[in-house]
């Protein structure tokens, strides 16, 4: 039995599936002044419907991450970098205590200039003077020698706890996401942590031990102490929820579609190509901040079924704020909800109140309920709809990068939309008017992003790179550096690679059907060295498991 809990930012969700069958769900607001409170009260009444020895693993989705990023509630960092001779990167909020050290590798990982001790000890002296809580250490090329960083690591890690090392986060090349990444990494890491220690707490409380698992942006899953170590990589846990659970209730098409999550606050968009997810190439974007995170590409847009409803000079406008409950559910603002609750789409708790507000709303501003009802709806629909084409537009004008292959000369056409969350059902009239498509809604709908979270297969990505000259091959996600001979191929290293990964899936507990496993890119140049009397290769090579279902979700007997 595996159990999916995804906690977003309006609700905390729970699934117990069984060999492919949901067996008990659980659906309550999150209580965001004290977050144990709610994963206790969430796993608590699961485990009522279930038997607790028979869960296998626990698979989490959560925003934490995202929204500390977004809020601006992270730790104090300081950044110490060495960025070599060259090009200078100036890096903007990435805190006040940006710290560049001497010493440098080449693009070979060969040593050109030593670590200066004199500067690492004033270094340190001023630090500990500081209100820094945690370091991110990045040094260009790491991830070809990681000598400098570990030996950074080392002398600073009796003065902190958090120490994030950038050649640890990825194995591609890119120093300025690299440093983004490292920063956000150590900035996220204390709230993480404590999100992690109430998960394990609500375990230990409730007497059930069963691996925890954390969702990925890439639709994956880390094991959580794999999550402790790299937070960062939780960013957007929620939205590859949201796109694994529609992809565990609905048929696989292999066609063009958009895939929507009306959620609380926000509502996250997806894309399909030929039946492909489209991906972030590079790494996802988060408030301003490239970085190397692997992830499915989505949009969000500030509208959400508990968006606040206003008239300002005459125009009704929805969100992009919320603020708190619809007032069918016990809020004071009035909702898109509360406008379904009125045309009859939705239940409530507090019906009669919703309608009242909807009724003051109307005689305020000169409209008929009913007529306003339509309209708050309407327009919830047409703002998904002009998010859509937008989005389309920037996406048709380059080539679309799909977890399987670049699309060149590819135009999305979506033939159906695909849409889950709490108001799913009672939206979808309404969405397909506005987007002139099918829109299909799945049974279980509200619960799609628990469901996905428990059913997301473990991934992993490994990126090796191979100098013959060094006679060294390195795959950091490994912790693998091992030499090699001067003989050494591209054909080797593919081989090489695929069999690492094949290790890696195995160490996370999948089965043989399960590794699926995959070349992402490969490349190999020559390196001339002493007047073209010798050639070296510099091989790269990038392999994965792709992400995925362990399993559809199955209707019972």
């Amino acid at each position: 039995m595996i159990i999916g809990i995804d906690m977003g930012g309006t609700h905390i969700d729970g699934a117990a599936i069984e060999e492919g069958v949901l067996v008990a769900s659980v659906k309550h607001q999150v209580d965001h002044t004290d977050y144990f409170a709610s994963i206790w009260r969430c796993l608590k009444d699961l485990l009522r419907h279930v038997d607790k020895h028979a869960v296998e693993r626990i698979h989490l989705s959560t925003t934490i991450s995202t929204n500390a990023i977004v809020e601006g509630r992270l730790s104090n960092v300081a950044l110490i970098l060495q960025s070599g001779p060259g090009l200078k990167w100036h890096f903007e909020r990435m805190g006040d205590h940006i710290i560049h050290l001497s010493g440098s590798v080449d693009h070979r990982g060969i040593l050109v200039r030593d670590l200066d001790m004199r500067e690492l000890d004033e270094t340190r002296e001023r630090l500990l003077k500081s209100p820094v809580e945690a370091l991110a250490v990045v040094t260009k090329f790491s991830t070809r020698n990681p000598e400098f960083e570990q030996r950074i690591r080392k002398y600073f890690e009796g003065d902190y706890d958090e120490i994030t090392v950038g050649h640890t986060l990825s194995g591609k090349l890119n120093f300025p996401r690299r440093v983004r990444t490292a920063y956000l990494n150590a900035a996220v890491s204390r709230t993480f942590m404590k999100f992690a220690e109430s998960m394990r707490e609500a375990l230990l409380r409730s007497s059930v031990n069963a691996p925890v698992y954390v969702l990925k942006a890439d639709g994956g899953t880390v094991d959580l102490d794999g999550a402790m170590l790299k937070p960062v990589e939780t960013i957007l846990s929620g939205p590859a929820a949201s796109f694994m659970g529609m992809r565990a209730l609905l048929d696989d098409e292999q066609s063009d579609r958009v895939l929507i999550d009306v959620g609380g606050t926000t509502t996250d968009m997806f894309f399909l190509v030929d039946g492909v997810p489209v991906f972030e190439p590079l790494g996802i974007e988060i408030d301003g901040r490239r970085t190397l995170v692997r992830a499915l590409f989505s949009q969000s847009i500030g509208i959400g079924g508990d968006s606040h409803v206003r008239f300002e000079e005459g125009i009704l406008k929805i969100g992009p704020r919320r603020e708190g409950l619809p007032v069918a559910f016990g809020g004071e603002s009035l909702t898109p909800t509360d406008a379904l609750v009125y045309l009859g789409k939705l239940d409530a708790q507090y019906r009669e109140k919703s309608r009242n507000a909807v009724e003051h709303m109307a005689a305020e501003s000169g409209f008929d309920a009913m007529a306003l009802a339509e309209m708050i709806v309407m327009r919830m629909c047409d703002e998904i709809q002009s998010a859509i084409e937008r989005v389309l537009n920037k996406l048709n004008e380059s080539p679309v990068y799909t977890i399987e292959e670049l699309l060149r000369d590819r135009t999305i056409r979506p033939q159906a939309v695909e849409v889950i969350g709490g108001p799913a059902a009672s939206l979808s009239g309404y969405l397909e008017e506005a987007i002139g498509l099918p829109v299909l809604c799945p049974e279980h709908h509200e619960i799609a992003n628990a469901i996905g979270a428990a059913l997301a297969k473990p991934t992993i990505e490994i990126n090796m790179i191979a100098d013959t000259g060094r006679e060294m091959m390195s795959i950091p996600e490994r912790g693998l550096y091992q030499p090699i001979d001067r003989t050494f191929n591209l054909r080797e290293a593919e081989e090489f690679a695929l069999s690492e990964v094949r290790e890696a899936g195995k160490s996370l507990g999948l089965k043989k059907k399960q590794l699926d496993v995959e070349i992402v890119e490969s490349s190999s140049f020559n390196m001339v060295q002493g007047y073209g009397r010798r050639v070296d290769r510099n091989i790269r090579v990038r392999a994965q498991i792709k992400p995925g279902l362990l399993e559809k979700l199955r209707k019972s007997d």
